[in-house]
């Protein structure tokens, strides 16, 4: 992906809180959906959207092969599917919370 013009937007840690700080969800997809919710709201208030994003990075804790189609699944509710962003998975043993599943951080260029 080539991107010109525009400031970059470091989406770092994305995790499935609510405004509250709790966790929401017990599985992958619940967690993942809120995470998308989260980094939504970020974009936003930098005045960009999900066709903003250049690069997604996927953290998941306790990563098997079946999770894939999940985890593609949810995301393509939230991006273009068509055109996506750069995107990693990497499989972690744990992260900062322990019913914390999933955490995604990313790139957007905002106002290209």
């Amino acid at each position: 992906m080539v991107i010109t013009g525009g400031q970059l937007l470091v989406l770092s840690g994305h995790v499935p809180l609510d405004a509250d700080g709790a966790v929401v969800g017990t599985d992958h997809a619940a967690q993942l959906e809120q995470v998308f919710v989260n980094m939504l709201a970020t974009l936003a208030a930098a005045g960009g959207d999900f066709g903003s994003v250049a690069r997604l990075t996927f953290y998941v804790r306790d990563y098997r092969p079946e999770l894939l189609p999940v985890i593609r699944s949810v995301r393509d509710r939230w991006i273009d599917s068509a055109r996506p962003p750069a995107s990693a998975l990497i499989g972690v043993a744990a992260l900062f919370h322990s019913q914390v599943l999933i955490e995604v951080d990313g790139l957007a260029v905002i106002g290209r």
